[in-house]
């Protein structure tokens, strides 16, 4: 491995993996754990067994759960750092661990590996080689990669000798983690309860005080324009922070990144952008410029019609996609939806938009949060920062 030359401050040492406090150790894996490898396999899974099987989609991201009773079975414990040695598809849980809390509960599945850590604290080891640069750097980026256990074991791990001291970093750590969960929790709770709100004011289900009037039913093009976006895609798709364009996809990234172009920006506002192909929708209030020509920009026909409320209508519009067409004219304009008197719809809108600020406030504080146990994480596990004397 190649050595991290930095300045040594006093009280700290040059080490193969960089500068570390004075009375730290560098140890390789294989001489702090015991490295246990998974056997269980798909093939052997029963959905109605006792385990659940530990895989890189568990890991990755707690979405799929098979469970078994059956063959090969590697019984994890609570203390138990569990690690996946291979990529799945999109390449991102190579070396992802996952701290065991429960006994009883889990077992390994091929591929993943466990380490009981002897005479150190099992949670600073997870914080320590979760994702760590060490395995991440075996990853080409092409084709699947595996590690061996060979490669696994030596791992440099740096380290407090004393355990009180790796206890009080993963303790701090740990904490970090349990508020960015408990601020996660509340974030979906905040969502469901305007997705159920939602439900009931844009249907008129539930009316507001002081409205009573019957709904209309109208055409989506007989409530709004549409812009092609031909003279706002950006050219130079070298994209920085620094810049001040936000270049924008109605998909799932939304803002693919800042441009230093300043003309062509789009400022009919606000609007709602339109993926002619997949039917995505963004609601926009800021300027922007386009990526995509199959993006449409949509604008109310008249000052009559709140935007956030129609919006909101079509995110409850349940559309099949038909195959790989354009389906704003074709099909899409032409849904039709029920719509109460302008006051109503901007009573509605104002309740929504509420809500959304109180939503984009914790997700801004929930970034914050994370940002900052990054930066603990950083000084912790290097010891920049002590916690103990």
């Amino acid at each position: 491995m190649k050595t991290l030359t930095q300045k040594v401050p006093l009280g700290y040492k040059q080490t193969e993996i960089g500068v570390i406090p004075a009375d730290w150790d560098v140890k390789r894996l294989r001489d702090i754990v015991q490295f246990n490898n998974g056997k269980a396999h798909e093939q052997f899974i029963d959905d109605k067994g006792n385990y659940v099987v530990v895989n890189s989609k568990f890991i990755s991201t707690k979405g799929e759960v098979f469970k078994t009773s059956g063959k090969n079975l590697s019984p994890l414990f609570v203390g138990d750092v569990v690690m996946v040695m291979s990529d799945i598809p999109n390449g991102k849980a190579l070396a992802k661990c996952f701290f065991i809390r429960e006994n009883g509960k889990y077992t390994l599945n091929q591929r993943i590996c466990s380490f009981k850590p002897i005479n150190s604290n099992s949670l600073y080891l997870f914080y320590k080689l979760n994702r760590n640069k060490y395995f991440l750097d075996f990853d080409s980026g092409v084709g699947q990669t595996n590690l061996k256990k060979s490669e696994v074991l030596d791992c440099p791990v740096v380290l407090p000798p004393d355990k009180t001291e790796q206890t009080a970093i993963a303790t701090v750590l740990s904490d970090a983690d349990a508020l960015i969960k408990k601020l996660e929790k509340l974030i979906e709770k905040k969502k469901r309860i305007k997705q159920g709100m939602m439900q009931e004011l844009l249907t008129g289900k539930r009316r507001l005080p002081g409205f009573s009037d019957k709904w209309e039913t109208k055409k989506l093009r007989e409530l709004l324009d549409y812009e092609q976006p031909t003279k706002y895609l950006v050219k130079d798709t070298e994209y920085s922070d620094n810049n001040n364009i936000p270049v924008l996809t109605a998909g799932k990234t939304f803002v693919l990144g800042y441009t230093v172009e300043e003309s062509g920006v789009f400022q009919n506002l606000p609007t709602i952008i339109f993926d002619d192909f997949t039917t995505a929708t963004k609601y926009v209030d800021f300027p922007f410029k386009a990526k995509s020509s199959a993006m449409k920009m949509l604008i109310p026909k008249s000052e009559g019609i709140n935007l956030k409320f129609v919006f909101g209508k079509m995110q409850l519009i349940d559309f099949k996609l038909g195959g790989h067409k354009r389906y704003w004219i074709s099909e899409y304009q032409n849904i039709e939806i029920n719509i109460p008197k302008p006051d109503e719809q901007t009573a509605i809108a104002k309740i929504i938009s509420s809500m959304d600020a109180e939503i984009e406030k914790l997700e801004s504080q929930l970034t914050k949060y994370q940002n900052i146990k990054q930066g603990m994480m950083q000084t912790l596990l290097t010891g920049k920062i002590r916690l103990v004397k």
